[in-house]
């Protein structure tokens, strides 16, 4: 009788146990799901093209399998992305919305890392400014060159290039320091260093030339900020006395509402206005004709590991279609951001999607409150979900007029579609609907991504200039981290890191600054800079000269 009575409590604690343990891994999942999310690498954003400027996004294992499509405005870009320069072309580049690249022609950039405390990135020909706006510290903004790597240490403006078996760096504000094989030294504000061969074996320090950079830093603002840019830094004094002077940050309101991480932002002040709406705080309205909505102006491509992104033709359309929500209120839409303290979360579209029949394709901007699902992709396109929320859901959008956009298979996977074409359906065919946040569980657009049926077109690369963007190995002063979805970045990427022994080690470096004799190590660090803005530009930066030299030569 004892038994009898003492096995069903036995059973329920046996129970009780078996529910927490089951909580105790839910919750350990859903741990490891965040820190996972938290992992992914974020997307940067290619803010201007000139010329012919080529993107390589593709995820073959096999490098002779490499396909280069034509970069766009407003095209986002990840670690294991690679952007070449053609003749007389620029790229400018913005990784979030304080730190930026112009690369000038014939100049190859790849992004190695990309999160918010680290941006490394591969120079492997030519030439590029970065503009280094913010640096928490503790933060890595890397550039890897053949001959050792750059990192910004202090927020500033660099001019980086390789031509003729050297590689030059030059700090026109802010301080540097570089690691090659054979040591390491540092460079501060108005100084340029010259390293020689794989090993750095030969390293020249000198002064920037003041005329030569007023030059640089003019030409570089005139273009990223054509609309304010009065031209005060054609004196390079006027320059270092206060670099800070055109940073958007303390011009644009927009920086006053949005995490500053998120790319774009210093667009959106000049074509659309902020307003405190109802429930929403304070939201963003493009300035746009009557009927307009969001995500159908643009086109799909799919980006490896993110599937179907959206590219917006519109010149703000950045970071209001890659973070925050869309909501329609009085007769217009707003984008309503997070929060400015939270931490941003790149998607390829915050879009929910539906078929409408066996060809036709729709979508919808997702409102305040509905939830998505960041995920990427493997090389076989299956799906990696960071969050365990719904991928389906009933967006309150879908009501909206003209809030849905249906386009057949083909027109979806065109770049050119003419979005007048586009069919907005009606309230009998949207009560049916499912949407789905992952495209890819859409048979029609899994068998495009799968099949790689759709793209931009394809650009050809010289042979002999893709074998040696494909074969210059760089130096990183740390190791990248390799993405679940390009396990094998550093060995793909071609990246060797600098052994600890160079990193304790100085350079034997020939000084050649006035006033100043041979030397064994680089100058002592300068007094840390607030950041100077500057970005993109139609003509090509040349790195300032030393003293000596009169005039500015244009890197290769």
């Amino acid at each position: 009788m004892n038994n009898l009575k003492v096995w069903p409590h036995l059973v329920i604690v046996a129970l009780v146990c078996a529910v927490l343990a089951g909580l105790g891994v839910a919750m350990w999942m859903k741990h490891e799901q965040t820190a996972s999310a938290n992992a992914l690498p974020s997307a940067a954003r290619i803010q201007r093209v000139e010329g012919e400027v080529a993107l390589n996004n593709t995820n073959a294992q096999n490098a002779e399998n490499e396909q280069w499509i034509p970069a766009t405005d407003n095209q986002p870009f990840s670690v294991g992305d690679r952007i070449y320069t053609r003749e007389n072309a620029h790229a400018s580049l913005a990784f979030t919305g304080r730190n930026f690249a112009r690369l000038n022609p014939n100049t190859s950039l790849d992004v190695l890392a990309l999160n918010d405390d680290r941006t490394q990135l591969a120079l492997r020909d030519g030439s590029a400014m970065f503009d280094v706006g913010y640096l928490d510290p503790g933060d890595l903004f890397e550039v890897a060159t053949p001959y050792g790597a750059v990192d910004f240490q202090q927020p500033g403006l660099y001019n980086v290039g390789i031509s003729n078996g050297q590689v030059l760096i030059s700090a026109l504000s802010g301080l540097a320091q570089v690691v090659g094989l054979g040591g390491s030294g540092q460079i501060s504000k108005g100084e340029l260093l010259t390293l020689v061969g794989t090993t750095a074996a030969d390293v020249v320090l000198s002064q920037i030339n003041g005329r030569d950079a007023g030059y640089l830093v003019d030409d570089y603002y005139g273009y990223q900020y054509p609309r304010y840019y009065d031209g005060r830094y054609r004196d390079y004094n006027t320059y270092l006395s206060d670099p800070y002077y055109f940073d958007p940050y303390r011009r644009n309101v927009s920086y006053q509402y949005v995490n500053s991480y998120i790319p774009g932002l210093y667009d959106l002040d000049y074509y659309g206005d902020w307003r405190n709406v109802d429930g929403y705080g304070n939201c963003w309205a493009p300035r746009v004709d009557a009927g307009w909505s969001p995500y159908q102006t643009g086109y799909w491509y799919s980006d490896y590991p993110y599937g179907p992104t959206w590219v917006s033709t519109e010149p703000w359309g950045y970071a209001p279609y890659h973070y925050g929500r869309w909501a329609f209120v009085g007769d217009r839409w707003y984008w309503v951001p997070d929060n400015i303290s939270t931490t941003p979360v790149y998607s390829p579209a915050l879009v929910a999607f539906m078929p409408f029949g066996q060809d036709q394709i729709g979508w919808v901007p997702l409102g305040p409150g509905d939830a998505y699902v960041p995920h990427y992709y493997n090389t076989s396109w299956q799906p990696y979900y960071l969050t365990r929320d719904d991928l389906y859901l009933r967006t309150a959008n879908l009501n909206v007029p003209n809030a849905v956009t249906v386009v057949s298979l083909d027109d979806f996977t065109r770049d050119t579609f003419d979005w007048r074409r586009a069919r907005r359906p009606d309230r009998n065919a949207l009560a049916s609907v499912n949407p789905v946040l992952d495209p890819l569980l859409l048979t029609p657009l899994r068998n495009a991504v799968v099949n790689s049926a759709w793209g931009r077109g394809k650009i050809d690369i010289p042979p002999g200039i893709a074998r040696k963007l494909r074969d210059t190995t760089v130096v990183t002063s740390t190791t990248p981290a390799a993405p679940p979805f390009r396990p094998d970045l550093a060995k793909s990427m071609r990246v060797n890191t600098a052994p600890d022994r160079a990193k304790g080690q100085k350079f034997q470096v020939r000084d050649e600054r006035e006033g100043q004799g041979r030397g064994n190590a680089a100058p002592q660090a300068a007094q840390k800079a607030e950041q100077p803005r500057a970005v993109e530009q139609p003509r090509a930066v040349e790195q300032p000269r030393a003293v000596e030299r009169p005039r500015p030569v244009e890197q290769p």
